[in-house]
């Protein structure tokens, strides 16, 4: 029967089971029951490596209010006072482009108005979140591609330390390979979103014993930033990005022009297939300013509909 593996992003998240129950919800929402449709579904749970304990149940931890917070405190950034000085250049660059140390126009509470043209190129300053939440998601985002692109060490808890990519690459290709040996006939896709696009990606592109899939889909990825994919290990080079020797099928970017972790969003010309571009881009609109959040994407139609096809439903 059909399966899917999914993976989560940034921030804190609650226990696996709740958020694979609210994933399920979420797409249900947007039209497409898994669960009556036959497909079985896993989840690829990290979050306990970079936080001490998961999220208490019924909080809404996509919402801004309560997972990002409503005060001005900002992320603590006192990890970056350890960063070796061979990987300085590289932080430093991508905290450049994640520009969270950018003024803001009006002051921390600062919100734009979404601009009335989004198909071009949308600047920081036109995201309409407050500053200072832009500023807190930027820190999240850079400080997880870090540990996890450099395979920094980790320690959430006083009595475990994790090298943080090498223990969760670990963690999705023994998913895949649980999820494929019990797979029989069915087509096998992953669902990645923000953080998880860009470590599903890096264990289909450059993990030997990753297991292959039929069809693979990253919605609100970061993939786009140059700063992410020019530091993986082995190189990215641009003509041969996709991940031909473990992907079979599709591979489907949900974005939204105005989610500030896909704001390189577009990237089948960054991840081309023997020159061509071939992975399918798909915009959607979500609504309401934290357009970041998996249950506003996964309740979109247009998602629903290319992970019915990619799972030949």
């Amino acid at each position: 029967m059909p399966h899917v593996t999914f993976i989560h992003g940034i921030c804190n998240k609650p226990p696996a089971n709740i958020l694979l129950e609210n994933w399920e919800s979420e797409l249900e929402a947007g039209g497409l029951n898994l669960p009556g449709q036959g497909v079985t579904t896993s989840m690829v749970y990290w979050a306990d490596v970079m936080y001490r304990k998961p999220l208490e149940q019924g909080v809404d931890f996509e919402s801004v209010e309560s997972d990002l917070g409503t005060t001005q405190d900002d992320e603590d950034l006192a990890w970056l006072e350890g960063v070796p000085a061979e990987h300085r250049p590289a932080v430093d660059a991508l905290r450049d482009r994640l520009r969270f140390d950018a003024l803001s126009p009006e002051g921390d509470d600062y919100q734009a108005l979404p601009p009335a043209d989004e198909d071009g190129d949308v600047q920081f300053e036109a995201i309409p979140l407050p500053w200072f939440i832009k500023r807190r998601v930027m820190k999240l985002l850079l400080k997880d591609v870090y540990h996890y692109l450099f395979n920094v060490d980790y320690t959430p808890r006083s009595n475990e330390t994790y090298r943080v990519r090498d223990h969760i690459r670990k963690l999705f290709v023994d998913q895949l390979a649980a999820d494929s040996a019990s797979n029989e006939g069915g087509r096998h896709v992953v669902v990645s979103h923000s953080m998880g696009t860009v470590i599903s990606y890096d264990c289909l592109k450059n993990v030997d014993s990753c297991p292959g899939v039929d069809g693979y889909m990253t919605v609100g990825s970061p993939l786009g930033i140059s700063e992410v994919h020019d530091n993986f290990d082995p190189k990215y080079a641009k003509r041969d990005a996709f991940p031909s020797a473990k992907l079979a099928g599709e591979w489907v970017n949900v974005y939204d022009r105005l989610d500030p972790v896909a704001f390189d969003a577009r990237i089948a010309n960054d991840y081309m297939r023997g020159g061509e571009r071939v992975i399918v881009d798909q915009r959607v609109r979500n609504r309401g300013s934290w357009r970041h959040s998996s249950h506003k994407y996964f309740g979109q139609a247009d998602l629903c509909g290319h992970l019915k096809r990619l799972l030949d439903l």
